[in-house]
């Protein structure tokens, strides 16, 4: 985990506060909800749908980090926010699955940050 990433205990309102701060900052939200998530595949596809990667995207590891760094340019946006929700059960199903997202976050907010564009992930796990 990064000095970024947080792994944290979220409320409805936690997030909605999240939320709220982002669209302040004039930052795009983005909440995944992975109840029910136990694998990759499921992983993969509520990240695409919620964070509207292109029709390009390849549902693979490398994709995921290449959308994610994509996500500022493409968006014009000057930071942004990823709250993964309920990532506790994908943690117990799929602990490596769980593991290799975090990396790729972690690394995507990286070269983020060194673009001077601020990413922000929460991860809710229980």
């Amino acid at each position: 985990m990064t000095e970024l990433m947080r792994d944290v205990v979220l409320t409805d309102d936690t997030v909605r506060g999240l939320e709220l701060l982002a669209s302040s900052l004039d930052w795009p939200c983005y909440v995944v909800d992975l109840r029910g998530c136990v694998d990759k595949t499921q992983l993969l596809e509520r990240c695409a749908d919620v964070l509207r990667f292109p029709s390009w995207f390849g549902h693979n590891w490398d994709a995921f980090f290449d959308c994610l760094i994509d996500l500022a340019s493409a968006r014009r946006a000057r930071g942004c926010v990823i709250v993964l929700r309920h990532a506790g059960e994908l943690q117990a199903a799929s602990p490596e699955a769980f593991d290799t997202a975090r990396s790729i976050l972690a690394d995507a907010e990286k070269v983020w940050s060194d673009r001077g564009v601020a990413m922000r992930v929460f991860v809710e796990i229980a």
